[in-house]
């Protein structure tokens, strides 16, 4: 497929910590390169909107650290070094003539439908007022149960929430490979992908070195809600000169996830911002009436609930291999859907004592993946 980049408007661009650290010390060289490329393009009527990395990793250099034992710590550090790391991005831009905002999000932000939309609204705002918004995890707040985990699953919802047109992931690698090319000989590069198959999510290697906390699995989820989002996603080897702008002039660099149709606002969320409390095994009928005929789950379909969720919640929903093909918001909760499992609606009340719905999870709140 030819690239061509030259009309994207509103672009999401991501930074790893280890193209921005070198031994616990920010890369100023590379800083000021990135925002060259990202100066000028703001300047070509372009929107931005920077993910960065490297808060952590800056606060331990500052604070001669060199492991990190608690979660304490790590919040210490991210305090420390998420100053430091704004107040050069500050710099550097306000050296080009450009505006930039600070925002911080932990996945709440996300899971919580308000907070997602008045996050998306600030975003929205900063654009309309032509500043950059440098959005980075609240590492100093968040604990594991509300932690991202990783910036590239941050960038991918970021682009998603404000409907960017083109997310572009900067590493240390060239992009996608069969396998890990710093370890195995005989990887060969990938350079598109139209489909994330189980099969390629088995080929991507675990988590990358000791100061980045993704590796190309993380990659490969981002790629899944870029896609579903209707967004095309670079994966690029951010050491290259001025990879950005050549990447944008239709330059092969990197590999490129091409985007599916995008899912409306509210389906986004369901499929990526609300966090899954259980999963729910379907059979091969169910599987067929809700991923081909838009239909939505009833109770005769189930076979198995697994995990403890609420009216309201989140879940997965697996097929008969125990492959996740589709999520949504339940209407019942783990307890009751145990019971009504393989009946037919009119039972429900029967079993339970009432019935405030016919469908486990109705279709307006069911998303395929």
């Amino acid at each position: 497929m030819k690239r061509d980049f030259s009309k994207t408007k509103r672009i999401v661009v991501k930074i790893g910590s280890n193209l921005l650290t070198e031994k616990n010390r920010l890369n100023l060289k590379r800083m000021e390169e990135i925002v060259d490329q990202l100066a000028s393009l703001q300047k070509e009527n372009r929107e931005i909107i920077l993910v960065t990395s490297g808060a952590i990793a800056s606060g331990m250099g500052r604070l001669n650290l060199k492991r990190l034992a608690s979660m304490p710590q790590k919040q210490a550090a991210a305090a420390i070094g998420q100053n430091l790391l704004m107040g050069i991005y500050e710099r550097l831009f306000k050296k080009r003539g450009c505006l930039v905002a600070q925002v911080l999000l932990t996945s709440e932000d996300i899971q919580d439908r308000e907070r997602y939309l008045n996050a998306r609204n600030t975003l929205l705002t900063l654009l309309n007022y032509k500043a950059i918004p440098i959005v980075n995890e609240n590492d100093t707040v968040a604990v594991d149960e509300i932690k991202f985990g990783d910036n590239d699953t941050l960038s991918a919802l970021v682009a998603s929430k404000v409907e960017a047109d083109l997310l572009i992931i900067l590493t240390d690698t060239k992009g996608l490979y069969t396998t890990d090319p710093k370890r195995r000989r005989g990887a060969r590069f990938i350079e598109e992908v139209s489909e994330i198959t189980p099969q390629l999510e088995k080929m991507a290697s675990g988590p990358g070195t000791l100061r980045g906390t993704g590796g190309m699995v993380t990659k490969l989820r981002a790629a899944k809600i870029t896609r579903s989002s209707g967004i095309a996603m670079v994966i690029a080897d951010g050491r290259m000169g001025n990879v950005i702008k050549r990447l944008l002039a239709g330059e092969r660099l990197g590999t490129l996830f091409l985007p599916k149709k995008r899912l409306k606002s509210r389906k986004r969320w369901i499929a990526f911002g609300v966090i899954l409390k259980g999963k729910v095994r379907v059979d091969e009928g169910a599987k067929e009436a809700i991923s081909k005929r838009g239909k939505s789950l009833l109770p005769s379909g189930i076979t198995e609930v697994r995990g403890e969720f609420s009216i309201g919640d989140g879940v997965s929903i697996i097929d008969e291999e125990g492959e996740e093909f589709a999520r949504g918001i339940v209407s019942y909760s783990s307890n009751e859907i145990d019971e009504i499992k393989g009946k037919k609606t009119q039972e429900i009340r029967k079993i339970l004592g009432y019935k405030d719905y016919d469908e486990i999870i109705h279709r307006d709140n069911l998303v395929i993946l």
